[in-house]
């Protein structure tokens, strides 16, 4: 999200690939001690990264999911680092970027990899089809939680006989029995199960496997995974309906082809945690490989690799202050969960086993997971005094739509302007240009930054310009852009007006239209918009022609003022969060389409669900009554407003339209949250549900959530 503008230019550019432990603990760290001039990018394919520590606990059902994730989405807030929920496929290291699979390049001056390991196996056939690994956690945890709630016998294959695999087949033991489902579970291992634990530590998990009823097969090879379970290279097939592989540790094919990468696949690194074979380049945690110091991959290497990478970042990156060598420690305890509330401890070779080593691995666990919930607040400046009567107190200024003018003093600051006869009417949302026999719409719009990732701010800034086109029925056609960056050097200038223009592109090109020029300043905080134009190919739809009696279509749920609000404060939930900028950057010409006979339509934006309602009755001399539990919400987005979350413009918008029936409930205040990319609000004849049905089938949560009447009121029921 955005941050306070910085009163120091933005010079050099660090980037983060990966969500991993060290990453995690380096925002945390850069929260409370940043270093003025950098811009921190984080990229990582999801808006949270999992605890692998508590994986074993989640399976065995003493987790909840939730409990695993580390929020990134509100770490990157409180840190002031712009999160990019895309994954990394390519490293192009001579001209200094990171490839995404779906976004632009993203350059830097200083990269650090902690992008973890895969537990996939490409060449065992049939995997890829009938099997899950057990990395990464997010698929194999959907997957799991899938398998255990069916009902009936379970059988299970664990590929792979070290303490992970040992640990997840307890752990599936223990849930399925809790579950009163008869279980079969074996592990399955090349050679001999157990082999990294000391003999005693080992004679006792192989007990402990044998009270959970696992069984485990050594010295076989799997030859196919097939729908019915594992056929090994001797013939014999081990039944499974829920196949995962946790046989030791491959690195990501992508980062393996890179030129950081050895041999092997894995990032050698020096006692600084530099990689090897390029410079400005960082590799921790599992992806790494300790050239000096070599280690076996284990999270307790990770955890403690963050405070001499946060000093090696800061130290390359303002090139003050000698580099720290990270010496990792000899041994370490190990901590194997039995599937129970039970623990296996070895350290030195002697191990340790009972329920209250369990519970000092829960604490060892919470506590760290409690780090990324107790998240630093940044101390906002004091008002000056004395000042002007009324000013001081506000709360902070919403990005997006939700920076608006609000409705009363746009309308009278207006109210004067005359239109052409042929420019459209009042309230439209592009004006009319009449030239021979062609028709031509053109509007405005830009959103100030409300994200830190230039990219979805440019989508979504392309969407939204959209909307006015193809609110009018119109095809669009051209663009120009307007773009103000923060005050940033010409290289860092450079690389953000390039995912700008390559995500707005792709979205304008998408649409019809080819974006023909622009302009560029610099200034305290991000801001895009684009002018737009279209052609109509038959007469545009106003706001003005809705008749009584008619559907209200809307294509898109509400809320993302409220989410945005929320997450400028970091107070959102993550998957919240990139749910909601998902739906933003939704483009909406299919629906435009599908809703082309209808006879007024506008785009829900920044005067909310009511303000824009509001302009189709003023127009079109009609009321409307709407059924408020019909109205689509954002997932979390009732959640937040219950808690008293409002974007910056609502009580604008609140007191700008005089609606009857409403309640003081978070779905009534809803109605009044200002939009960014929101859905279409169309007026059409008959029930609207052939129109949803084909709208519903294109992809759009479109719903009829009310009619016009001719009572000349709002109301809602």
């Amino acid at each position: 999200m955005m941050g306070t503008p910085s009163l120091v230019s933005l010079t050099r550019d660090l980037v983060l690939v990966g969500g991993g432990h060290t990453h995690a603990l380096i925002l945390r760290k850069w929260a409370v001690n940043p270093l003025p001039g950098v811009r921190v990018t984080v990229i990582n394919p999801g808006p949270s990264a999992p605890y692998s520590g508590m994986l074993p606990g989640h399976v065995a059902g003493h987790y909840r999911r939730d409990e695993l994730d580390i929020d990134l989405v509100r770490l990157a807030t409180r840190a002031g680092a712009r999160l990019i929920l895309d994954a990394a496929c390519a490293l192009d290291h001579g001209a200094g970027h990171v490839v995404l699979n779906q976004g632009p390049a993203v350059g830097f001056d200083v990269a650090s990899f902690d992008v973890g390991i895969t537990s996939a196996m490409p060449d065992l056939p049939g995997f890829s089809c009938h099997g899950v690994p057990a990395k990464p956690l997010g698929p194999f945890a959907d997957a799991w939680a899938a398998f255990r709630a069916a009902p009936g016998p379970a059988t299970v294959a664990v590929l792979g006989g070290g303490v992970a695999g040992a640990e997840i087949a307890m752990a599936m033991a223990h849930a399925l029995a809790k579950a009163g489902r008869r279980a079969e579970i074996t592990v399955i291992d090349r050679g001999q199960a157990l082999g990294a634990l000391s003999p005693r530590t080992a004679a006792r998990l192989r007990h402990a496997l044998a009270r959970a009823g696992v069984t485990l097969v050594e010295n076989s090879t799997p030859q196919e995974v097939t729908v019915d379970g594992v056929t090994l290279a001797d013939g014999r097939l081990i039944p499974a309906g829920f196949v995962t592989g946790a046989a030791g540790a491959l690195p990501h094919p992508w980062l393996a082809k890179s030129p950081i990468a050895g041999d092997d696949g894995y990032v050698p690194v020096d006692a600084m945690l530099r990689a090897t074979r390029a410079s400005g380049v960082f590799a921790v945690g599992d992806c790494a490989k300790m050239v000096e110091d070599p280690r076996p991959k284990a999270g307790v290497f990770a955890v403690r690799q963050a405070p001499v990478l946060f000093d090696n970042l800061r130290a390359t990156l303002s090139g003050v202050g000698p580099l720290r060598a990270y010496r990792p420690q000899n041994d370490y305890l190990k901590l194997i969960s039995l599937g129970e509330k039970s623990a296996l401890a070895e350290r030195y070779g002697l191990p340790m086993e009972g329920a209250l080593l369990w519970s000092w691995k829960d604490q060892i666990d919470r506590r760290f997971m409690d780090a990324f919930d107790d998240l630093p607040t940044p101390l906002a400046p004091a008002p000056p005094w004395p000042r002007a009567a009324g000013a001081g107190g506000e709360p902070p200024l919403c990005g997006a739509c939700g920076a608006k003018v609000g409705a009363h003093a746009l309308e009278r600051a207006l109210g004067g302007f005359a239109l052409g006869p042929e420019a459209g009417g009042p309230g439209d949302d592009a004006a009319v240009i009449t030239t021979g026999a062609v028709r031509q719409v053109i509007s405005t719009d830009h959103l100030r930054g409300f994200v830190a990732d230039y990219a979805v701010v440019a989508r979504i800034a392309a969407v939204h310009a959209l909307g006015d086109i193809w609110a009018m029925g119109a095809q669009p056609q051209a663009a120009v852009a307007t773009v103000i960056l923060p005050r940033q050097s010409p290289a860092l200038a450079e690389r953000a007006l390039a995912e700008i223009t390559s995500a707005a592109r792709a979205v304008m090109e998408a649409a019809g239209a080819q974006i023909v020029g622009g302009h560029t300043t610099q200034g305290d905080a991000l801001t895009v918009g684009f002018t737009v134009t279209g052609l109509c190919l038959r007469a545009p739809i106003t706001v003005g022609g809705a008749i009584p009696g008619q559907a209200l279509i809307l294509t898109k749920p509400l809320g993302t003022g409220v989410i945005l609000a929320a997450a400028m404060a970091a107070r959102a939930p993550g998957a919240t969060v990139a749910h909601a900028l998902r739906e933003m950057t939704r483009p909406q010409g299919a629906a435009a389409e599908v809703l082309g006979h209808a006879t007024a339509m506008t785009d829900v934006t920044g005067f909310g669900l009511m303000g824009h309602l509001a302009v189709i009755c003023r127009a079109s001399y009609v009321g409307a009554c709407i059924e408020s539990g019909l109205v689509p919400m954002l997932p979390g987005a009732e959640a937040l407003a219950a808690r008293g979350i409002r974007s910056s413009l609502y009580t604008e918008n609140r007191a700008a339209v005089a609606v009857q029936g409403l309640a003081d409930t978070p779905c009534h205040d809803l109605l009044f949250d200002p939009q960014t990319g929101g859905g279409l609000l169309a007026a059409v004849p008959g029930d609207g549900d052939a129109e949803c049905a084909r709208l519903r089938d294109a992809g759009f949560a479109a719903v009829v959530i009310g009619q016009t009447t001719d009572t000349g009121l709002i109301q809602v029921v």
